[in-house]
């Protein structure tokens, strides 16, 4: 989020913005038009009388840093937006841009706060965010990529301090709702044997041992992160291989692949709504 000193040094400038630090602070010397037709907050205070100003033009102390204002009036004026590099960045610009009515730099802050970049290294965050500023699309989005963790796991954050227990709850209850509508769907076709499982007369009608590991498995693993971005991976279907101690059971889940790829679509398609 550097800012290059002559960015905002116009010198038709008509208006200044002063950042918030005490002993250095920034003056930014910007355009009373171009705030007013981004923001009708600015609109508004530019109506309004004016206090006598030392500088030759007037100067308007905000309470925002050099770094968050800069980026901000970077989102705002016809420049090339700047790069958000983490969410620690976007949330005071979010803020001063919900703060001054900047409604195209919301819009633009949004698209970034649910990037893939953001959501999946910390959905819980990301939604706690969207919920802070009520923007309930993207809360939507970040609560659907928050089943691939363990929400309660997730690591702590100031975010969530912003947040209603309402919102929380939410999450939460979506958590449940998921799992136990994935856990519903693990059943067999009695199709599916294992010639070793099901060799005999008094076999042929019990279902093969890996599906038993499976369903164990499974079920644990959906309530914790209830979606099937582990469950189908080879790795976990591997360690159900081997827990079923049946020479002909890897074997057995290859053959069913069909079977596992429909039920992955189906618990895929188990709507993940707040």
């Amino acid at each position: 989020m550097g800012l290059q000193p002559y960015v905002f040094e116009f010198p038709d400038a008509d208006i200044i913005l002063q950042s918030c630090e005490p002993e250095s602070p920034t003056q930014f010397h910007v355009h009373r038009c171009i705030l007013s037709a981004a923001s009708p907050f600015f609109q508004g205070m530019f109506t309004l009388p004016q206090a006598p100003s030392s500088y030759q033009i007037p100067a308007v102390p905000v309470s925002e840093t050099q770094s968050t204002l800069g980026t901000l009036l970077k989102f705002v004026y016809p420049t090339k937006d700047p790069h958000i590099e983490s969410l620690d960045e976007l949330v005071p610009v979010l803020c001063a841009a919900v703060k001054y009515d900047f409604t195209g730099v919301i819009d633009v802050l949004r698209k970034i706060l649910v990037s893939p970049r953001f959501t999946k290294l910390d959905p819980t965050r990301v939604y706690a965010i969207a919920s802070r500023f009520e923007l309930e699309d993207e809360a939507c989005v970040a609560a659907k990529c928050t089943l691939n963790f363990q929400v309660l796991d997730a690591p702590l954050s100031d975010d969530l301090k912003f947040i209603t227990a309402h919102s929380y709850h939410r999450l939460l209850a979506l958590h449940r709702r998921h799992a136990q509508a994935a856990i519903a769907l693990l059943k067999i076709p009695s199709n599916l044997k294992c010639i070793h499982c099901n060799g005999s007369s008094f076999s042929v009608h019990v279902y093969p041992k890996w599906w038993f590991q499976f369903e164990r498995m499974a079920k644990e693993e959906l309530s914790l992160r209830p979606t099937s971005e582990v469950i189908f991976g080879m790795e976990f279907l591997a360690q159900v291989a081997r827990a079923a101690e049946c020479p002909r059971c890897a074997g057995s889940i290859l053959d069913a692949w069909n079977f596992l790829q429909d039920l992955k679509i189906a618990i895929d398609a188990i709507p993940a709504t707040i």
